[in-house]
């Protein structure tokens, strides 16, 4: 499972560049853009190819949900910490079903403790943020959770594998795509390095459990 964040500020051909990731096989892609308001958020949606839609997450302006098929809804941390102790409430207005809920979170203990069931959960910094300076990877282990858990921060093809052995079932990337010189071109390069280091994981995990048996 791969999520991609969006840029938060717009960068040149944008949408033709997210155009091309989805036709690369993205399937989780993480709209936070703070800047907008709610008709910039839409005028985003509309200049992406409606088909496209069912792949998309907002972190905003949750009610977008209603007005768009798109793939569910994120909570920050904050906007987790404020509204989802009465979720029954917050989400009374909006069209949740078949949709995705997920959140952020930056301290493992808080993600297990959290009540609340959400789909997957965004934990950060595993590694050394590329796009976020002054961001310190924490080598977070989650091997011991049952949750599923994406790690972000610092992802790079390089550290994939090493990601996983963490205990993380997918990826969250931002500058390790939007900020390298061919986004496309990483894209594929983090895709194949994650599918391969999938697999390699699963047939130890095969290995182990026949030797267990």
């Amino acid at each position: 499972m791969i999520v991609l964040i969006a840029p938060e500020k717009d960068i040149s051909n944008e949408i033709e560049l997210l155009h091309q990731l989805f036709q690369e096989g993205l399937e989780y892609y993480h709209l936070r853009k703070p800047f907008k308001d709610y008709q910039e958020h839409c005028d985003y949606l509309n200049a992406i190819d409606s088909k496209y839609h069912n792949r998309i997450v907002v972190h905003l302006h949750h009610e977008l949900i209603n007005d768009y098929p798109l793939k569910g809804v994120h909570f920050q941390e904050q906007m987790r910490i404020d509204h989802i102790d009465n979720p029954g409430q917050y989400f009374k207005k909006l069209n949740m079903y078949g949709k995705t809920i997920s959140s952020s979170f930056h301290d493992p203990q808080v993600l297990e403790d959290c009540e609340f069931e959400f789909d997957y959960h965004l934990l950060s910094p595993v590694f050394t943020s590329i796009s976020k300076k002054g961001y310190e990877g924490k080598g977070f282990n989650v091997n011991h959770s049952t949750k599923l858990i994406i790690g972000m921060g610092g992802i790079t093809y390089t550290n994939i594998a090493e990601t996983l052995s963490l205990g993380f079932r997918g990826i969250g990337v931002l500058g390790g795509v939007w900020n390298m010189d061919n986004p496309i071109q990483s894209f594929i390069n983090l895709k194949t390095a994650y599918e391969q280091a999938w697999m390699k994981k699963r047939k130890a995990q095969l290995k182990n459990n026949t030797k267990g048996n």
